[in-house]
Formats: structure tokens, C-alpha cells, sequence
């Protein structure tokens, strides 16, 4: 019971914390969204952030099951993007769009990016981890992975932010869809997108090689 008390504490508060954003949700807010007391509410967590540190571990976790799933290399192997180039675009194609529906369709993960979203302007530690989720980490792991394809550093990360730039803006889009209808339109036109970026670069690749 208290196992489920405590899950029932990160899913309200991150709930509130996309909502009002993390600074402006209070544990008052949290207690009065769980219609238990304050006292109550203390003797699970000592703080919000101490619950923020759970929806973190969440969420690090949530990453390393979609890594493994999709036989992503860690960020920790210097030789991750020369081993990830040697998978097909198919592959990439397939991870990007687990990554995208992750982000827009899993109520815990959309939540975490909506809070970010809201809190990158008024908290340092926000804005890093904005930029490590969502902003400049996916773009330099893309860069990364399109090294090989690349002459230069700044060729790679060109074809990281014309990769990664159009699925970014999608995000937004896939919040503002009306209907069922529109949420779907983003999650093809975001597989489309990856067909021709994948078309491109293979003819690139082709050209450099030659006949």
C-alpha cells in the first residue's frame, strides 16, 4: 500500500509540475491533488525534491529500457556512433519514432517534457536537463551517429539539426492537434520526413563513393 501511495505522490505531482511548473507547485498543491494532508504527504517524501528525484530515476530508467529494446549503444562508449553506423537507417528510423511517441503519447514522459518546456527559463538545473533530454544531447548523440557519413564535425552536426530540427518541432505540433486524427498526422509526417532524410543521405553517400 505504501509502494502505491508513494507511485500515486510522483504521478499527481508531475502531473502538477507540467501543469504550474516545479517552482510554482507547492506541496500544499500536491497534498490537496491527492486529498490527503500535508503531514500525510510528508511521511513519504521529505520535499518536492526529493520527489522530483524520483520522477528523474523514472525517467533514467525509462532510457535505458528503450536503449536496450532498440540495441541502442550507451553514451558512455567512446565507439558508440561507429558501432550504431554500422545499423541500418531503418533502424534509426524505428528508434526515432519510439522516441517520439515516448515523448507525446506516454502520459509520464510527456509530462516530464512539458514541465522542462516550462521550467527551462527559470531554473539552471531545468534548462540543462531541457537541453540534455530534448535540445542539444539529442542533437550532438545524432552528430555523433552521422560522423561516419560526414567529412567534418560541422557536416555531422548539420545532418544531426536536419535529422533531428523537423521531429523537435513535431513535438509542439503533436500538443496544439485537436483530434486523434492530427496526433497521428505528426507521427506520419515525422516517419515521412525520416524516408526522405534517409533517401538524401544515401544518395550523398552514394555520390562520395561513387560507381
Amino acid at each position: 500500500m505504501a509502494c502505491d501511495t508513494k507511485e500515486r505522490i510522483i504521478e499527481e505531482a508531475l502531473r502538477l509540475f507540467s501543469e504550474k511548473g516545479y517552482a510554482g507547485t507547492s506541496m500544499s498543491d500536491i497534498a490537496e491533488r491527492l486529498k490527503i494532508t500535508k503531514a500525510a504527504l510528508y511521511k513519504h517524501y521529505s520535499g518536492k525534491r526529493e520527489i522530483f528525484q524520483k520522477i528523474l530515476d523514472r525517467m533514467s530508467a525509462l532510457d535505458a529500457e528503450r536503449a536496450a529494446e532498440y540495441d541502442m549503444p550507451g553514451a558512455e562508449d567512446d565507439e558508440y556512433a561507429e558501432a550504431y553506423m554500422n545499423t541500418a537507417l531503418d533502424s534509426i528510423r524505428r528508434y526515432s519514432i519510439a522516441q517520439f511517441r515516448h515523448w507525446t503519447e506516454d502520459g509520464f514522459s510527456s509530462r516530464f517534457r512539458k514541465m522542462l518546456t516550462i521550467e527551462q527559463y527559470n531554473d539552471s538545473t531545468m534548462a540543462d536537463l531541457y537541453q540534455n533530454y530534448l535540445a542539444a544531447g539529442p542533437a550532438e548523440y545524432m552528430a555523433r551517429i552521422f560522423r561516419r557519413a560526414a567529412s567534418t564535425d560541422a557536416e555531422a552536426m548539420q545532418l544531426a539539426l536536419e535529422f533531428y530540427g523537423p521531429m523537435f518541432l513535431l513535438y509542439s505540433m503533436y500538443d496544439g492537434a485537436k483530434t486523434d486524427d492530427e496526433r497521428k498526422s505528426t507521427v506520419l509526417a515525422l516517419d515521412e520526413h525520416i524516408a526522405r532524410f534517409a533517401e538524401r543521405l544515401n544518395a550523398k553517400h552514394q555520390t562520395k563513393v561513387g560507381p
